[in-house]
């Protein structure tokens, strides 16, 4: 066995000996959920759209092994991330949350979205990132209802844990992708990255507005080292362009997140370091392989349907070309919610995030 391959399973081992479910009442009363198909559980299904992944393999380790529309074999980190914080039901997609369960949370994220609307265009419908806060409206006149009024709502909402995670497909299914957008003729990486993190933070002054107060923004792992980026390139190694524009992304990211945090005291917004927790991918080249047999034409990458996944599944980091295996999802959430490094989260991770007394009593 390699030195990084022991390194790897060490951590494993650590990290799955903490305590996945939390007993007792949940840590916040409401957990909500933005994103795309790294937290997608369902909202793809019924939509136009070839990013989809309610059919199997995808699921196969998911309660009786059928398909929900995780973008995996089992769970992904917005199912971990409630179990951590004890609920004992996973949060529901938009697409079929209703009545009083959405007072726990609803989950908005949407495969190929991004924070550009055309971003996972060529793929067809996707629920980007302003139509989420848009279907987030939807559900604070919802509980305006079950709750009175929208001051009650906002109220309730401001007592939640928000969490983020979104912007690969404006790379992956856009600017990567020079043959279909134009935008890296228009925008060198510094200045995409720029043009992104301005966008993204217009819908996160608004996610406040409509009374978020405890933020968790996931950073983008390491794009440059997924399946498709190393098929496309025909490397084993790591693509370090790729990567290098994905962290001036998340360099602009954490310094929103101090901006966020000045323009806002009663707040409190965190940046989950996902290229450093995904950083092993990097170093453990034989488990940058696919789980399953993946598609060659449209939606090329996914897994082929109804095709047998591999044995082993717990020792693979990618399910398919994008997407990582049940196993990853769960040492990410873990370093998410509880720190293994220093570098994992900034300024707090989500566990201390929600700890955070900064909601007024007034």
């Amino acid at each position: 066995m390699t030195c990084c391959a022991k390194i790897f399973l060490t951590i494993c081992l650590v990290l799955l000996n903490l305590k996945t479910l939390v007993e007792g009442a949940p840590q916040v009363p409401c957990y909500f959920i933005f994103g795309d198909s790294l937290l997608d559980n369902g909202n793809n299904n019924d939509l136009h759209t070839k990013a989809k992944a309610n059919y199997a393999p995808y699921g196969v380790d998911f309660r009786d092994g059928r398909p929900t529309g995780r973008f995996t074999n089992g769970r992904n980190t917005a199912d971990f991330l409630a179990e951590l914080l004890g609920f004992d039901h996973y949060i529901p997609p938009f697409a079929s949350a209703e009545g009083s369960e959405i007072l726990e949370g609803v989950n908005y994220a949407s495969g190929s979205a991004g924070i550009r609307n055309d971003s996972g265009s060529h793929l067809g419908d996707r629920i980007y990132l302003g139509r989420q806060l848009e279907n987030h409206q939807v559900t604070i006149s919802r509980l305006a209802n079950l709750l009175g009024n929208t001051t009650s709502a906002k109220k309730h909402l401001n007592k939640c844990l928000f969490i983020v995670g979104i912007g690969s497909n404006d790379y992956i299914n856009n600017y990567l992708l020079p043959e279909i957008y134009p935008s890296s003729h228009l925008y060198t990486p510094t200045q995409y990255a720029t043009a992104l993190i301005d966008q993204y933070s217009q819908h996160l002054r608004t996610l406040y507005e409509d009374g978020a107060r405890k933020v968790a923004l996931f950073g983008l792992g390491q794009i440059g080292c997924i399946p498709a980026e190393l098929q496309k390139h025909n490397t084993r190694r790591c693509v370090g362009s790729t990567n290098n524009a994905i962290q001036q992304f998340n360099s602009k990211l954490k310094s929103l997140v101090d901006d966020l945090n000045t323009n806002y005291p009663d707040a409190k917004f965190t940046y989950i370091n996902m290229y450093s927790i995904s950083s092993i991918i990097g170093t453990v080249s034989v488990l940058n392989r696919p789980c399953c047999k993946v598609l060659e034409t449209m939606p090329e990458g996914q897994c082929a349907p109804g095709e047998t996944p591999c044995l082993f599944r717990g020792i693979y980091l990618f399910y398919d070309n994008f997407h990582p295996t049940e196993i990853a999802n769960r040492i990410a959430t873990n370093r998410a919610y509880n720190a293994f490094l220093p570098s994992d989260a900034y300024p707090l991770d989500i566990h201390h995030l929600i700890k955070n007394n900064i909601v007024s009593d007034e």
